[in-house]
């Protein structure tokens, strides 16, 4: 007598193409398939169990308890028998007295005598495989044991779903990464490409109005004005831009040691700090070991919007510092517009901006908080915002300790 070979499937091209979609032929074990094989045999009291899928022309183990063997051809397969009734375990007591299986080579050398299996049932109803547990005695299982096997293979095909969602993500973060490559490098050549128009557009207009200065009115000397005024504006937006783009870059640098309030003096400097603006500093000036030029990105912009969004006669900047084993942490309050309360929840997104004009008329671009949110995030720390409207303003961020590479 001839061996049975397994017929195939009706649904059989769509029944495949489903199990090519799971993205899981061929992969590495993994322990969250291994112990439910393990967990099946045990249960089952069997020598062995397997977790397979029945490809085109083989049958493949994701998982094997007891088995040698990776992979058979299909016609020797006994799960692609159970495949074809998707709805009922194949159960086969004594294979040797089974005229499917009675002259399969398994069978013949011993290795399959008991066989019980569950069809493995994607959510579009489609067989892939089976949880199956053999051994090379004879046996039976109680309604427990089966019931216990079928949640087993549901867990199975939980794991399944839960590898493809997870495979679907990381190709759409791939893709949204190399997205956000080719933004970077847009908007780097866009802006490099736009600053020395514009930097001619600041020398040309002052030229010329030092050219015409005799013969210019009040009114078209304020053009020229508007002009070289709004050619700054748009500099500072290209910056802006670029260093959100290039944070990610900058907080890849090695830390290193440093005293914080040199740090916040040598950003003074930079700002121009004038007389209607004091700047309190930590008293005790602590020494800190970390990136020091992305936490000197992010307090340059904070402070900068401090001033920038300050109605007040005096500025009044409070920075503070505390910091644990793990953290460093930071707080920096000033006395300034404060934000609406419908605008605190956003104010972290790029290009959305708090209040309409600051200090000297001028529309902000939304960029610096949204920079400012990358770095720390990018530094394993958290930042978020307190603010009383037309009072003050209080940043609390913290940045995550390092140790020199």
């Amino acid at each position: 007598m001839k061996m049975i070979a397994p017929v195939l499937p009706l649904n059989e091209e769509f029944r495949i193409e489903a199990l090519k979609s799971l993205g899981i032929l061929d992969t590495e074990s993994e322990n969250e398939f291994d112990e439910i094989t393990a967990l099946a045999a045990y249960l089952c009291d069997t020598e062995s169990a397997l977790i397979s899928l029945v490809d085109s022309d083989r049958e493949w183990f994701k998982s094997s308890y007891g088995f040698s063997a990776s992979e058979i051809p299909r016609k020797e397969s006994f799960c692609a028998h159970a495949i074809l009734e998707p709805d009922t375990p194949l159960i086969v007591k004594d294979a040797r007295l089974d005229e499917r299986f009675c002259n399969n080579p398994l069978t013949i050398e011993g290795t399959v005598t008991f066989y019980a299996s569950i069809p493995l049932i994607d959510k579009d109803g489609f067989a892939l495989g089976t949880l199956c547990v053999i051994d090379r005695q004879p046996k039976e299982l109680s309604d427990k044991q089966l019931e216990a096997l079928k949640s087993l293979a549901h867990q199975v095909v939980i794991l399944f779903e839960l590898n493809k969602k997870n495979k679907d993500l990381e190709q759409v973060e791939d893709k949204l990464r190399k997205r956000n490559e080719s933004l970077k490098e847009f908007a780097r050549v866009i802006s490099h490409d736009l600053k020395m128009p514009l930097a001619n557009v600041i020398t040309t207009s002052d030229l010329l109005k030092l050219k015409l200065a005799n013969d210019l009115d009040q009114e078209t000397s304020q053009y020229f004005d508007y002009i070289k005024q709004s050619s700054f504006t748009m500099s500072d937006y290209i910056n802006d831009v670029l260093d959100h783009y290039e944070s990610d870059s900058l907080a890849q640098n090695k830390p290193e040691s440093f005293k914080l309030n040199y740090l916040l003096k040598e950003i003074a400097e930079l700002l121009s700090i004038k007389p209607d603006c004091t700047i309190h500093f930590p008293e005790s000036n602590p020494a800190l070991n970390c990136n020091k030029s992305a936490l000197k990105q992010i307090f340059f912009n904070l402070i900068g919007n401090s001033i920038k969004y300050n109605d007040k006669e005096q500025i009044i900047i409070d920075i503070e510092y505390t910091e644990d084993t793990i953290f460093y942490y930071f707080k920096i309050t000033d006395n300034g517009m404060g934000i609406p309360d419908d605008k605190i929840d956003s104010i972290f997104e790029l290009f959305t901006t708090a209040n309409g004009t600051d200090r000297s008329g001028n529309k902000g671009n939304g960029i610096g908080l949204s920079t400012v949110k990358k770095l720390v995030e990018n530094l394993g720390g958290c930042i978020k915002v307190k603010s009383t409207l037309r009072v003050q303003t209080t940043f609390d961020f913290s940045i995550k300790k390092q140790q020199n590479l």
